[in-house]
């Protein structure tokens, strides 16, 4: 069994519309320690089942990222198409939190091991960018910045393992209606970061000059964002609260484990539609 950590852009700043119709990027990207679970055994042909809380609706055929990620590697390397992956949806879907994305990039990483393949770095990480933007970073499952389409990966120093808190309003929010309301953007130049980050406080006065130029349009489409944020924000013990990708979900950067469970224990109690985790991010 291995983790498909949720993704989350601690700041996004995008670039202008190319002619393809995709925008350049440049975020810094962290995982959580939360995530989707997906396990891989041996099997006689490829099949994918899907449980947990946000199984519902999430196709297990060719369509879902999972096996499009078995199929690609399996062209890839030569190796013969049979495993039976579970995956466990811990994650809200079209949250922000690039579950897709991670998800496929565990499933590569377990089939090769169970295929006993060992393809070049660069053809895999290529391999991944085909897949989706998100991917060769899930790939890497490290903290970095993260420019140009998804493909350019600059490893920044280690941060700390800072306690968060994820707050979904229960709301699905599709990436391209987000895009088409963009408006304002900072641009696709990679930012200065310090040299090192050593404290919670130091994290989030590096982030705090940056932000997410999706946040503006997802709160148009889902106005419950801008309640998210100012709730979290307001919570105590929160230093910075923000939206991750293409939203709806956001996050608030704690300044302890036992005010980042309160906070969500009281964010749960008072509206149970939402989805509120704590966790941590990954150093």
């Amino acid at each position: 069994m291995s983790t498909a950590p949720a993704k989350l852009n601690l700041f996004l700043h995008l670039g202008a519309r190319r002619a393809d119709g995709y925008h350049p990027v440049a975020s810094l990207i962290a995982f959580a320690e939360l995530g989707d679970d997906l396990s891989v055994a041996p099997a006689e042909s490829l099949s994918l089942a899907i449980d947990g809380p946000f199984a519902k609706g999430l196709p297990a055929d060719e369509t879902n990222f999972v096996l499009k990620a078995a199929c690609a590697l399996a062209e890839l390397t030569g190796a013969q198409a049979r495993a039976h992956l579970s995956l466990t949806k811990n994650l809200p879907v079209a949250a922000g939190l690039g579950g897709g994305s991670s998800d496929a990039a565990a499933a590569l990483r377990a089939l090769c091991e169970l295929w006993c393949v060992e393809p070049d770095e660069r053809d895999l990480m290529a391999l991944a960018l085909r897949l989706g933007a998100d991917v060769p970073i899930c790939l890497a499952r490290r903290t970095a910045l993260v420019g140009g389409l998804g493909e350019v990966i600059v490893a920044t120093p280690q941060i700390p393992s800072a306690p968060i808190v994820l707050v979904n309003p229960g709301i699905e929010l599709m990436t391209a209606d987000v895009f088409r309301r963009l408006g304002a953007r900072r641009g696709e130049a990679l930012p200065d970061w310090p040299a090192t980050i050593q404290s919670i406080d130091q994290l989030c006065a590096a982030l705090r000059p940056h932000g997410n130029d999706l946040e503006a349009p997802a709160s148009t489409l889902v106005p419950q964002i801008a309640e998210v944020l100012s709730t979290l924000g307001e919570s105590q013990g929160c230093d910075l609260a923000r939206m991750s990708g293409s939203g709806a979900t956001c996050f608030g950067i704690f300044e302890s484990d036992k005010a980042a469970e309160a906070a969500a224990s009281a964010l749960s109690a008072r509206h149970p539609t939402w989805w509120a985790r704590a966790t941590r991010l990954q150093s």
